[in-house]
């Protein structure tokens, strides 16, 4: 194979074969095929998209890059939920353990953040001693235990997608829907489900901005999750403000907690348990409150933090290990109804902050963020607190107030 003349073909417009997409992920994950090639091509893709055969061929490719989950014949139902990614979005942490309260095992393989989205990969890793790299084995083993794993990738599972994923969020070639596609399924399928359920977002802090385009991304899932066998449920939700009241890695677990515990905010508890829901054996949206409401759910929570080298006991105290240098307020200049909380413009200055990564090897701030963010709807008064920034410094913190008034309309 020629490498350039692939990239060129694409770059043109054209339809790559299954073989010279095959060939070209293989090489790439052997090594044979250098980073800025594939950085050609995945910007190629992002320009010129790819049809329903080439985006299948690109998701088999990456899946068969690497090995699969096996599991004892007596295992339960396996089931999983993937979310394409949006500011605030905490719902993995709440949802799996919720998930493995019911008869199934829930293997959810995780990544880190991409462009101003947050990984929970990342969240989970600022609760102290969190181990996210399980290897299979192990990862079977846990499920067998407690029914939930939360993990990375394993260097045998989808080693394309791994490289991929991280070239992906520092080239700009993230809100691309045949790689998101690829990328979202071929880790999945890897984890040999019955069941998953997608959270497809759309809106300003999504990568999906229109709604149309969301459900152009569902629909391609969901033909991909049929093709292989699994049961495949798709759930469009809106993202024009943040979910929940919090944006950042250790805030963001921080309300997850108090979810688990039967609090949070409504909007993260309705999402959490309506995509519980669509993949569960015996527990109804009834069944799934009551587990959030009676410790049911905290207490899978505590064994998952235990089993992976975490201190269960220190989630009391979560919301004191990871202080921001500098917590500033940040009050209503004028009296009104908030109309508007732009999750866009409160990602970017969550990433400004330190919360997520400009290149693949920058080291995240855990600390850093906001809380207490309003929501869309609320009336209020001048002087009233419709948010507070945590920083690293003085000026980060005052740039970040900037940025988050922009985001608040009051009419």
């Amino acid at each position: 194979m020629h490498v350039p003349s692939v990239i060129e073909k694409k770059r043109d417009g054209k339809t790559l074969s299954d073989s010279e997409i095959r060939d070209f992920i293989s090489g790439y994950t052997s090594g044979s095929i250098a980073e800025y090639q594939m950085s050609a091509l995945a910007m190629a893709i992002y320009f010129q998209g790819m049809n329903a055969k080439e985006t299948a061929s690109l998701t088999h490719a990456m899946l068969e890059s690497g090995e699969v989950f096996e599991y004892p014949k007596t295992a339960p139902r396996v089931v999983d939920k993937h979310s394409t990614g949006g500011i605030g979005d905490k719902v993995s942490l709440a949802l799996a353990p919720l998930l493995a309260c019911d008869d199934v095992w829930v293997p959810m393989i995780s990544g880190r953040g991409l462009g101003i989205t947050g990984g929970t990969l990342d969240k989970l890793e600022s609760i102290p001693g969190f181990n996210v790299s399980v290897s299979r084995k192990d990862a079977v083993a846990q499920l067998e235990k407690i029914g939930v794993v939360m993990m990375g990738q394993t260097p045998e599972v989808c080693p394309a997608d791994k490289r991929l994923y991280a070239l992906r969020d520092v080239t700009a070639t993230v809100p691309s829907q045949p790689l998101i596609v690829a990328s979202i399924m071929s880790k999945k399928l890897a984890e040999s489900l019955d069941a998953l359920v997608l959270d497809v977002k759309y809106g300003s802090g999504a990568f999906m901005k229109e709604k149309s385009d969301a459900q152009s991304l569902a629909s391609a899932m969901k033909r991909v999750g049929k093709a292989m066998g699994v049961e495949t449920h798709t759930v469009l939700n809106p993202m024009e403000e943040p979910l929940g009241q919090t944006v950042g890695n250790a805030l963001e677990v921080q309300e997850a907690l108090e979810t688990l515990r039967g609090g949070g905010p409504s909007d993260l508890r309705k999402i959490v348990i309506s995509l519980a829901a669509k993949v569960t054996v015996k527990a109804d949206a009834k069944k799934l409150g009551q587990w959030l409401d009676d410790g049911t759910a905290w207490a899978k929570f505590e064994q998952l933090v235990d089993a992976q080298g975490g201190d269960s006991s220190r989630l009391d105290r979560f919301a004191s290990i990871h202080p921001a240098a500098v917590v500033k307020d940040i009050k209503a200049t004028s009296s009104g109804e908030v109309a508007a909380v732009d999750a866009d413009t409160i990602g970017r200055a969550s990433l400004a902050l330190g919360a997520g990564r400009s290149r693949a090897d920058d080291e995240i701030n855990f600390s850093v963020g906001f809380d207490q963010i309003v929501k869309t709807g609320t009336k209020v008064t001048s002087g009233d607190l419709i948010g507070r920034v945590h920083a690293a410094g003085d000026d980060a913190a005052k740039s970040a107030l900037r940025q988050f008034r922009k985001a608040v309309q009051i009419v």
